[in-house]
This record gives structure tokens, C-alpha cells and sequence, in this order.
């Protein structure tokens, strides 16, 4: 059993976050808008498994995750990752 984990956008992600995923969450971090964050709480990052694989989720919905070949994919909670 794995269990996840969750931690505050901009801090290093902890060590359960596998290394993989952590230059996409770092890029998908820079896109977040200074200003709107100066506003509203720090957005925050969830880390679950599914099927033996990690999955970062942020608060704002952006998804970080490894595909089938270990590669990191972001997308979006509304899109279909199969599309």
C-alpha cells in the first residue's frame, strides 16, 4: 500500500513525491499567477495512486501524473486522459 500525501505549492514537494513528477510540478508552479495568489490561499498539491501509479493533483484542478511509459503528463481535471 502506498499512501499520499499533500503539501503547499512553492515548497519542495515531499519525499513520498516521486523525483519524476517533480519538474512538471515545478513548471505547472511558475504558470500560477502571482497576483490571484496574493489574494487566495496558496493553492495546495494532493498526491494519491492509482493502479501503482502517482498522481499529483493541485488545488486548482491541474493534474501532474505518469503515463504507462513513466513519462510526466499535466492536464486538466476535465480533460479525458485517453483523448
Amino acid at each position: 500500500m502506498q499512501l499520499g500525501t499533500r503539501w503547499t505549492s512553492g515548497e519542495k514537494p515531499p519525499a513520498a513525491v516521486p523525483v519524476a513528477l517533480h519538474a512538471q510540478i515545478a513548471a505547472v508552479e511558475r504558470l500560477l499567477p502571482a497576483d490571484q495568489l496574493a489574494h487566495q490561499p496558496t493553492p495546495r498539491w494532493t498526491l494519491t495512486w492509482l493502479e501503482g501509479r502517482p498522481v499529483a493533483e493541485l488545488d486548482t484542478g491541474v493534474i501532474v501524473s505518469l503515463d504507462a511509459d513513466g513519462q510526466a503528463v499535466v492536464r486538466k481535471d476535465d480533460e479525458d486522459e485517453f483523448a
